[in-house]
């Protein structure tokens, strides 16, 4: 028996009333965070000193290209300032290209002076700088560059600019001259102590033999020992 209703498909609409459209509350940890002003400082720090480091860059680069090129005119008009850069740490030359290897043994030896209270000068025993240059290089695998390459590199452009005269008549003779100065002060000060007024320099020079059967005939050549005057030192090594 049936209950009176057919059995039929039904469909169900559904109906949607309108409303307000709903939002969702974005999530407060997604927000980006705030810079603080330490931040901000650190920022423009950092950014300050990217930038004098490119420009101390730049400014290298062309005083070291003005060292080298021909000379122009604004070599020649800035020469002073060109020189007082380069010199003598920035020097630059073509012995990578057209090696000139020693061909002298040379051992350069300094003794300091002290004035005491009661005025009496006290002079210090001659001490090795090569010396101590070598047993830093000798059996050392990475040997630093001050200890092969400072004091040679002093010594020769101080004879480069002095010649065979003591009495640098020239600005970058008396810039080498106290550059010499300063190794020789500091280095005898560090190994000894105390204070340093004037410093002397003597130096050795033994011509190294060249390799051949037919050396054995030529006479040896002779040693040059040459003493360096007596010269005050400006800044006390301590």
């Amino acid at each position: 028996m049936s209950s009176g209703i057919a059995a039929a498909d039904v469909q169900e609409i559904e109906y949607s009333e309108p409303g307000p459209a709903t939002q969702e509350c974005p999530d407060a940890s997604d927000a980006p965070p705030k810079s603080s002003k330490g931040a901000r400082v650190v920022k423009a720090g950092v950014c300050a000193a990217v930038v004098l480091c490119l420009a101390a860059s730049v400014v290298h680069v062309l005083l070291v290209f003005l060292h080298v090129a021909p000379a122009n005119t604004v070599s020649k008009r800035y020469g002073s300032h060109i020189n007082a850069w380069v010199f003598p740490f920035f020097e630059q030359n073509w012995r990578l290209f057209a090696p000139d290897p020693e061909s002298v043994n040379r051992q350069i030896l300094a003794r300091t002076a002290h004035t005491d209270f009661d005025g009496s000068v006290q002079v210090s025993p001659w001490f090795d700088l090569s010396a101590v240059d070598g047993s830093a290089v000798e059996h050392h695998v990475f040997p630093s560059h001050t200890a092969q390459n400072m004091l040679r590199r002093a010594w020769s452009g101080y004879v480069d600019s002095h010649g065979g005269d003591d009495s640098g008549r020239t600005e970058r003779a008396r810039m080498m001259r106290k550059y010499l100065i300063n190794i020789a002060a500091d280095r005898v000060a560090a190994h000894k102590g105390g204070t340093v007024d004037f410093v002397q320099l003597r130096v050795v020079t033994l011509p190294v033999a060249a390799p051949g059967s037919a050396v054995g005939d030529r006479p040896p050549k002779p040693t040059e020992n040459r003493l360096l005057p007596w010269w005050k030192v400006t800044r006390h090594a301590q």
